[in-house]
């Protein structure tokens, strides 16, 4: 009889980088670095423009990199045509939404083969473990 391991920095490490790979498939074809990616979605997510600041301020917080990584994350996506500048804010292209919707597709496609047959009330327990446990971690290095 196996044991169902409870949630532990091993078991939340393992399933981030299980992420990865797939993520590193879905993303080889579109030319974008994970960072790109994030910076899409959450641009996206903001309804398609978003002031600058606020977008650092989230790609440092959620990817734990600095000010420099974030704003050539969001300069490579202005270069490649994916964002336009604005004076404070930065806002999808046309050619940029239309590559935010292809990767979400692909990541949404494989996600629910991955989550499939997982109850809808596991995800929900660990959406709400795994949303405390990032809070709790990000105040203790913010101590």
């Amino acid at each position: 009889m196996t044991t169902t391991p409870t949630v532990n920095p091993q078991i939340i490490g393992q399933a981030e980088n299980a992420h990865k790979p797939l993520m590193a498939r879905v993303l080889a074809p579109t030319g974008l670095t994970f960072h790109q990616w994030v910076t899409l979605n959450l641009t996206a997510a903001n309804g398609g423009t978003v002031e600058r600041e606020l977008l650092v301020g989230r790609l440092t917080g959620a990817l734990k990199i600095d000010d420099s990584a974030a704003l050539q994350a969001i300069t490579g996506l202005i270069d490649s045509a994916l964002l336009e500048a604005q004076p404070a804010t930065v806002e999808l292209t046309d050619a940029g939404q239309a590559r935010y919707r292809e990767i979400r597709a692909s990541i949404d496609e494989v996600m629910a083969r991955v989550y499939r047959d997982i109850p809808a009330e596991d995800l929900a327990a660990a959406g709400r473990v795994l949303t405390l446990i990032t809070a709790r971690l990000n105040a203790e290095a913010a101590a």
